[in-house]
């Protein structure tokens, strides 16, 4: 008879009476109690906080269908990080892994651990006592990017006052634009070293347009992720605040601190 369930792995923890007593009053994204899934070899450390979840929503074609509806995957994500912030808040190590990781059966995901025990170890080592926090470096709405190819440096003699005029004042203003983003842009580099200094480890993200911007106003010219002590928390988001303070069409968003999503995926080793 066909399992009509699929194991979810929401993160790798080390084997630890605290991991065993971390998952055991949570449930995942289909209101599965969450549990471990240890390792073959007694040897190894680290084991899966897994739970149970429908082949009829996660075998791969239901899946990649699910992607595509906002709704269903707001509220994947959000049960999917309420498992990695409640591990993470209990004190484990946590190394959170990506939305959605899949296995066929608890046998296939015990198989994983075995081959990769090493990877995720040396990842849970890096990212122990660690968290990850977010710097996003706005220009404010009337500072805008320079247009690559504008008129504003050249004069047309049309020879009439009303359209020299014109384009005069066009010009100034795109002077003073220009000089904004270069100030905003100095500072955004400076801000950009001050958080560096004060993390071990630094992401940047694309820079957000559009609706993933949301509705903080502004260009969205710095989306960084920053891996930072969890005892270092407050001094970082003081740091970064006093650097931009005061800086004029500059605004910054310290957000976090989060689990380190962004830092759990170093490049595979070849296995």
């Amino acid at each position: 008879m066909t399992d009509p369930n699929r194991v979810y792995a929401y993160a790798v923890l080390r084997r630890t009476p605290e991991a065993a007593a971390a998952v055991a009053d949570l449930r995942g994204v289909a209101g599965d109690p969450i549990h471990l899934v240890e390792p073959a070899n007694p040897a190894s450390q680290p084991a899966f906080a897994v739970g149970h979840v429908p082949a009829a929503d996660y075998d791969e074609a239901p899946l990649k269908a699910h992607l595509d509806d906002l709704d269903w995957l707001e509220s994947t994500v959000r049960s999917h990080h309420a498992v990695v912030a409640a591990l993470v808040a209990s004190g484990a190590a946590v190394l959170p892994l990506r939305l959605a990781t899949v296995y066929p059966d608890e046998d296939r995901a015990r198989q994983a651990l075995d081959t990769r025990s090493a990877y995720f170890l040396s990842l849970l080592d890096r990212l122990t006592g660690h968290v990850e926090l977010g710097v996003k470096i706005y220009a404010t709405p009337d500072i805008t990017p320079p247009e690559p190819d504008t008129d504003a440096g050249r004069e047309t003699p049309t020879g009439l006052g009303v359209g020299r005029a014109y384009l005069a004042i066009r010009r100034r203003r795109q002077r003073r634009n220009e000089e904004a983003w270069r100030t905003v842009a100095q500072a955004a580099a400076h801000l950009t070293r001050t958080a560096g200094a004060l993390a071990v480890d630094r992401l940047a993200h694309t820079p957000q347009r559009g609706s993933l911007a949301g509705p903080a106003p502004g260009t969205n010219v710095g989306n960084d992720a920053y891996l930072v002590p969890a005892d270092r928390v407050d001094a970082f988001r003081t740091g970064v605040l006093a650097a931009a303070e005061g800086i004029p069409g500059l605004r910054v968003e310290v957000t976090g601190p989060w689990a380190p999503y962004s830092f759990a995926f170093q490049p595979e080793p070849a296995v």
